[in-house]
Order: C-alpha cells, then sequence, then structure tokens
C-alpha cells in the first residue's frame, strides 16, 4: 500500500493553519497527499496523520514552517522520524487501533468516515460502502417497509433536540396520501458552542445524502431539501460537491437542493424553517396540524437533523446492531461538542447512558489546568446547567429531563470555578431573548423582563424579590410561550437557581461574585507584601487609578484608587508577581 499524507482540513483546522500545512505539502513533489475533515481532535490542530500500510503516525500542532514540512516530507519517503515529530506525535501503531487509543469512550457510527475520508471525493466514500444500500433499495432489493422497520427496530430518535422516534415521523409521512411530499435536512445549527451539523457536513456530506434519499424512499417524497445556515460556507460548498458528484454518477435517485438561511435561531424549530424555506419571515406556528400533515407549501414534510440523517446509511447495514448500544429509551449514540474549560475541546460521539463524568474526564481529559469542575452548560441555550454533585448521572433524553436539562442538539460548554453562574444564566438568556421571532408576547417580552432582572442582579442593582420574578416570569414563558425557543429559553435561570442558588443571593445581599466575573461587584487592590513596586500595574492602567504609597515598613508600594479604577483588569494581567487582588 502506498504512503499517504493526510492533513485535517475542516473549519476548526484551517482557522488553525491547516489550509496553509496543506498548501505548503501540496508544493513537494514525490508525495501522495490527502486531505481531509476534521477528526473531532480539535483541540490539537493543525493535525497530520502520516501513513504506511496499516501503520499510521499522528501528530499535532504542524506548522506551515520549512522543518515542519521538510521533516513530515521526509517520513513520509524514508520513514525517519525527527526529535521535533517525536514531540508532536499523539499516536504511532496499527490503523485498526488508533480509534481505542485516541477515542477511548467512544462509539463512532456518524463520525465514523470524518477525518478519514476526504469529503470532495465521491470514490472515498463508496469505498466505505456507501450509496450501495440505497441503490439496492432503488433496484427494488429492499421495500420501503422493511427499511422503515430496520429504523423503527433500531430506536433511533431525532438528534436535533427533542428526540423525537425517527421511524414514527417517517411513518406518519408514508402514510399522507399527496401527489408531493417532501424531506428535510435541518442544518441550521444555531447553538452556542455547538458544531456538530457543520462537523458532518463538511467530513462525510454523502452518509447525509443517503439518509436523506433513505428516507425519501420510505415515505414516498418526491423532493428533498437540506437547509444550512450561510454561516458555513465550507459546509455549503462541500454538500453542494457531493450533490453533484452523486446525481453524474447516478446515486441521486431523488432531487436535493440546498437552502441557504440567514442564521435565525428561530429556523432551528421546524415550522419556522419551513417558513423560511418557502421565502417567508423565520416565524414558527401554531400546531396542529403538524408538518407530516401540512409543511412545506402546506403538504406532508418530515424534518430530521443532519446527526439523525447520518447514522441511518449505518443503521440499514447493520441491522439489529444499533439497538444494542444506549441506555434505556434512548438507543444508539450522540456526537456531543465539548467546549469550555475541557481540556480535549472537539467533537465526541459517545453513546447514550455514559456517565456525565466519564464524558467529561474521560473522553474530554478532565478540566483546563487540572482546576476544580463547576458545572456544565448542555444542550446550548436551551439547555441548563448541572453542578458537581449530577457527574454521576446517564446521559439520556429521560434522565436529564428529570434534572431540568435536555440534550439538545449536543452542545456541551464545561466550567471551573472562575465562572460566575449567574453571568452564565444571563449569557444565555441574552441569546434567546436576542433571537425571539417577536411573534408571541411571552417570549418576546417575557425573555426581556427576564434578562433586564439578570443585568441588574450582575450590575449590583437588583432588589430583594428579584428572584421571585424571575420565577415567576420563567413559569409563564415556558408554559405560554408559541414555539421550542420560547419554552426553554428560561431553562438555564431555572437550573442556575436550582443548584448555585446561594450565588444568586450573594450578587443580590452581599454585592458579591464570588467568582470575580461579575464587573460591577468587583474591586482591585493591592497586597503590599508581593508588591516589588516595578510599576507595571501604574504604567498598564489607562486612567491613572495607580500609584505610589508606602507600606507599614516604609517600601514604597503601588496603590489603586478605587475612585478612580475603572475595573479593565489591566493592572492584574500586567502584574506578573500576584500582588493585584481582584474580588
Amino acid at each position: 500500500m502506498k504512503n499517504k499524507i493526510i492533513v485535517t482540513t475542516g473549519t476548526c483546522g484551517i482557522s488553525a493553519g491547516a489550509k496553509k500545512v496543506a498548501d505548503a505539502l501540496t508544493a513537494k513533489k514525490g508525495i501522495e497527499l490527502k486531505t481531509t475533515s476534521c477528526i473531532g481532535m480539535c483541540y490539537l490542530e493543525p493535525t497530520v496523520l502520516v501513513e504506511s500500510g496499516d501503520d499510521i503516525r499522528f501528530f499535532s500542532y504542524i506548522t506551515d514552517k520549512t522543518e515542519d514540512i521538510d521533516d513530515i516530507v521526509n517520513l513520509h519517503i524514508t520513514g525517519v522520524l525527527t526529535d521535533n515529530l517525536k514531540n508532536r506525535m499523539v499516536f504511532e501503531g496499527k490503523k485498526k487501533d488508533l480509534a481505542s487509543k485516541l477515542f477511548k469512550g467512544q462509539h463512532r457510527i456518524v463520525l465514523r468516515n470524518s477525518g478519514w475520508i476526504d469529503p470532495l471525493n465521491l470514490q472515498d466514500y463508496l469505498d466505505t460502502g456507501g450509496y450501495k444500500f440505497l441503490s439496492e433499495c432503488f433496484n427494488g432489493v429492499h421495500t420501503s417497509e422493511q427499511v422503515l422497520e430496520i429504523v423503527k427496530n433500531s430506536g433511533l430518535r431525532g438528534r436535533g433536540g427533542a428526540g423525537f422516534p425517527t421511524a414514527s415521523k417517517w411513518e406518519i409521512l408514508k402514510k399522507q396520501q399527496s401527489k408531493e411530499k417532501y424531506v428535510i435536512c435541518n442544518g441550521d445549527e444555531g447553538d452556542p458552542g455547538a458544531f456538530m451539523d457543520r462537523a458532518v457536513l463538511e467530513g462525510d456530506p454523502h452518509s447525509v445524502l443517503e439518509g436523506i434519499q433513505l428516507a425519501a424512499f420510505v415515505t414516498g417524497a418526491s423532493k428533498c431539501f437540506i437547509y444550512v445556515r450561510a454561516e458555513y460556507p465550507i459546509a455549503v460548498s462541500t454538500i453542494n460537491k457531493a450533490i453533484q458528484d452523486a446525481k453524474a454518477k447516478g446515486f441521486l435517485y431523488i432531487p436535493i437542493e440546498v437552502m441557504e438561511g440567514a442564521g435565525a435561531f428561530v429556523c432551528g424549530e421546524e415550522t419556522a424553517l419551513i417558513a423560511s424555506v418557502e421565502g417567508k419571515r423565520g416565524m414558527p406556528r401554531l400546531r396542529p396540524p403538524y408538518p407530516a400533515e401540512s409543511g412545506l407549501w402546506e403538504q406532508p414534510t418530515i424534518i430530521n437533523n443532519v446527526e439523525t440523517f447520518a447514522a441511518v446509511p449505518w443503521i440499514v447495514t447493520n441491522p439489529g446492531e444499533y439497538e444494542k448500544i444506549g441506555y434505556a429509551k434512548s438507543k444508539g449514540t450522540k456526537v456531543f461538542a465539548l467546549a469550555g474549560k475541557i481540556k480535549k475541546g472537539g467533537l465526541a460521539e459517545v453513546p447514550f447512558g455514559i456517565k456525565l463524568k466519564d464524558l467529561i474526564y474521560d473522553v474530554g481529559g478532565g478540566i483546563l489546568d487540572d482546576k476544580k469542575f463547576k458545572a456544565v452548560q448542555i444542550g446550548g441555550p436551551s439547555g441548563g446547567c448541572l453542578s458537581e454533585k449530577d457527574l454521576n448521572i446517564p446521559i439520556d433524553y429521560e434522565t436529564l429531563k428529570e434534572y431540568g436539562v435536555i440534550v439538545g442538539s449536543g452542545g456541551l460548554v464545561v466550567m471551573d470555578q472562575s465562572s460566575c453562574m449567574v453571568d452564565i444564566a444571563r449569557f444565555f438568556l441574552s441569546f434567546t431573548a436576542k433571537e425571539s421571532c417577536g411573534k408571541c408576547t411571552f417570549c418576546r417580552v417575557g425573555t426581556t423582563r427576564m434578562l433586564d432582572i439578570m443585568n441588574r442582579i450582575v450590575e449590583g442593582r437588583s432588589n430583594a424579590d428579584d428572584i421571585d420574578k424571575l420565577k415567576e416570569l420563567s413559569d409563564a414563558v415556558s408554559k405560554l410561550s408559541l414555539c421550542g425557543l420560547g419554552q426553554t429559553a428560561p431553562n438555564p435561570v431555572l437550573t442556575t437557581l436550582k443548584y448555585f442558588k446561594e450565588e444568586y443571593e450573594e450578587h443580590i445581599k452581599e454585592l458579591k461574585c464570588r467568582a470575580a466575573e461579575c464587573k460591577a461587584l468587583i474591586s482591585y487592590s493591592v497586597i503590599s507584601k508581593n508588591c516589588i513596586g516595578c510599576m507595571m500595574c501604574k504604567k498598564a492602567c489607562p486612567v491613572n487609578a495607580v500609584y505610589v504609597g508606602r507600606n507599614d515598613a516604609g517600601k514604597a508600594v503601588c496603590i489603586i484608587d478605587n475612585d478612580k479604577c475603572i475595573k479593565c483588569g489591566k493592572c492584574f494581567d500586567a502584574c506578573k508577581f500576584k500582588a493585584i487582588l481582584k474580588a
């Protein structure tokens, strides 16, 4: 087998310099270069893999500097490993062992091809067995009833957040008597910190196309759409290229069209998404009727997200296997975007039922800088926060719901003790308030009033009854909002009130932020015994709030005038001797 160099050039890799690495390698002669998408290990980007038969070496933080490029090329041609590369080698061994070593605790189904195949090369997907089952379906080998039964037995549930059984949705559409039926893939991933769908569209677009067409085959749909936010330019261009290639080779059995969204979070809700596809303003409508009965252009329509469709080809080619994975009513795997104060930030695909602690510490490597864990926000702005005492709960739809949070699309933001939970809740609430479409009063006005209260709390202007007001507003917004955006918007506030109420009370009663994050509630002072009088803090201060004084021993030390201090923190950052106290 010929040696090969693989550069992972997903969005995360490109932002870290992977495109420059690929371009520098492309200029070299006598090598075989392959570019793939994100392999999930975003924290190591740019990453390069060197294959030699069944052996593989995996390197991190490779740059386009001459030394790095020459060393990679030399290894590719001669097999000689330099000290420079040894220091950056993450894995060395057989390719079949890489997953168990680097992806400990994971079960990669949706991400099975990501980072390995060239997403712009259809043959790479065909070599994995892609489109074989789909072709058999349209050539009479499998019936729509047989495929539906496989999906139903698998227990697959929609991975967009609600967790509705996929086969049940397909079955409803299948039974509709209509000349026109539609299948829509929801790629409008808008949660802060979430990038699962983007990575799949960039890294394995044909698996999504095959899954969409299998849904169309089962339901009798006449046309399919992929709705992707325009902020994902690489994903948009990749999926369009995949559609062109599949069509040219005869693998596009049902017409598929890509629609670009303008980036409204509310368009993640299916009826708002449908309105957007129709060319209208993205606003949800009352249900029933449900889209499977009357959706796009008032015709029967089903919507599933990218991750759901990407799992389908694996499920139908491995009947009876998917349902063996997972926990209770939550079968299979879930892709999570690990972000925040976690060592191994990136994508991880784990079986349902994994303990939250294992996902964070075993799969995610633990807390950045080995600091103490404080909380995790799961499910994006529609989700909520869990505390340290919840680390042993299993991750599945029903259990998380009992704790007041949701799986959501799979965003998972980890926080350490430096995070203020009141400010975290305020951040997510500000996002949902801004993204409200404004159609219903309880979401439009309710989230705004809640945000006003949260702003008062972090600014030290709150009242003693603000917590009660937050609870009252949360109850009204969650019960009376039209769509899921408004109904779940109070979750970050409600869960932080439940698990971190003492921080709210400190902000309100003591005007104190224990994490020293809320600017209005912190102050800076000099620890005179640590100060050496270097004046770096004085030089950094933009408002001349630092002056020179004397301590009790007569030593010259810096002093901060808090009447002048604007709490910018520049003195704290400038001090190299831990002489500035932030409290």
